[in-house]
């Protein structure tokens, strides 16, 4: 149905009669100080009878202004009702992007990918299956920064997470950083069910706050963190002596991200491959439900700009008609 968002700007449908009495308060066979261009007295110019006045440009000139107060009320159309489902989840990723992640021991389909690459793909679809929740996004290295605050716009956030690249936040690894921004970002929020996902391929090398200390605070403020550890445990390596097998994950701190788990009622996984890191996801929903308690809203769509235009072009072309000398005074 259409509805107005202003319709109090009817009010404004008089003003130009008020301005009018208000203007001719003045001296006999003087003109009016305010000349408006389509509101003026019109005449033709045939040479028949020069004092007969036209009435169709006026005619447009009102046509033009009660469109322009249409324009003001704001009309929108509003449709049906819609009903979201909301979890009351506030869901935080925390993702790695130190220099490590570029290690290309993960495959999608048959072509070897890095760890970004990797996880960018599940936890895209991941974060696509989240309805309802609210969800953040932090990046991290040498340092944490939050790349997109809490919201419902999951497109959004996978966006953004698919536009990230290594090296961003630095060469290094933040772990305790990261855990401390989101603590930062969710304590306010104790009425949620507060969940953050840190996903890393490394230890904590950088940064002002311990993991653990991190993860303590987190757990006072009722905060649960599950970890990911993502990286091969073996690949095969090419150098000019022959292929040998190497454990590119040597630098993976399982022992520091299973303690961050337990301390906040979290739990700690371990990805080896894409078809594990799909899985881990796949656990997660099940771990953290969707809630169906819904939240009900009406679309809106703003049609302000059709009579504006309509207005805006009514305008122009009497403006042309008077320069032409087709219509004047």
């Amino acid at each position: 149905m259409l509805g107005f968002e202003w319709p109090w700007f009817l009010l404004a449908l008089p003003l130009p009669l008020f301005t009018r009495r208000l203007l001719s308060a003045q001296e006999p066979g003087q003109e009016s100080a305010l000349r408006v261009p389509f509101l003026e007295e019109f005449r033709y110019r045939t040479g028949l009878d020069r004092t007969v006045r036209l009435r169709w440009p006026l005619w447009l000139a009102t046509l033009a202004w009660l469109l322009l107060v249409l324009a003001g009320m704001r009309p929108q159309w509003i449709g049906e009702l819609v009903e979201i489902p909301v979890s009351g989840r506030e869901l935080i990723l925390a993702v790695d992007l130190s220099a490590s992640m570029q290690e290309e021991d993960f495959f999608l389909g048959n072509e070897a990918v890095d760890r970004l690459t990797a996880t960018k793909q599940v936890a895209g679809e991941f974060i696509e299956r989240r309805v309802g929740d609210r969800i953040g996004l932090i990046l991290f290295g040498e340092a944490a920064y939050l790349q997109v605050p809490m919201t419902f716009d999951r497109r959004t956030v996978h966006t953004l997470l698919n536009e990230s690249v290594i090296g961003l936040a630095g060469q290094a690894t933040a772990i305790g950083d990261a855990i401390g921004l989101a603590v930062k970002r969710l304590r306010e929020r104790k009425e949620s069910n507060r969940v953050v996902i840190l996903l890393t391929d490394g230890a904590n090398t950088a940064g002002a706050v311990e993991p653990v200390e991190a993860a303590k605070l987190a757990a006072r403020e009722g905060l649960k963190i599950y970890t990911i550890g993502i990286g091969a445990d073996e690949m095969l390596v090419r150098s000019l002596f022959g292929t040998r097998r190497v454990n590119p994950s040597t630098d993976l701190d399982e022992k520091t991200l299973g303690s961050i788990a337990e301390l906040t009622g979290g739990k700690y996984f371990r990805a080896r491959d894409t078809e594990e890191l799909e899985k881990i996801y796949a656990l997660l929903d099940q771990l953290e439900p969707i809630e169906e308690e819904a939240r009900k809203f009406r679309p809106r769509q703003s049609l302000y700009y059709w009579p504006l235009a309509f207005a805006f072009l009514i305008g122009v072309a009497l403006a042309g008609l008077r320069r032409s000398g087709r219509i004047g005074g």
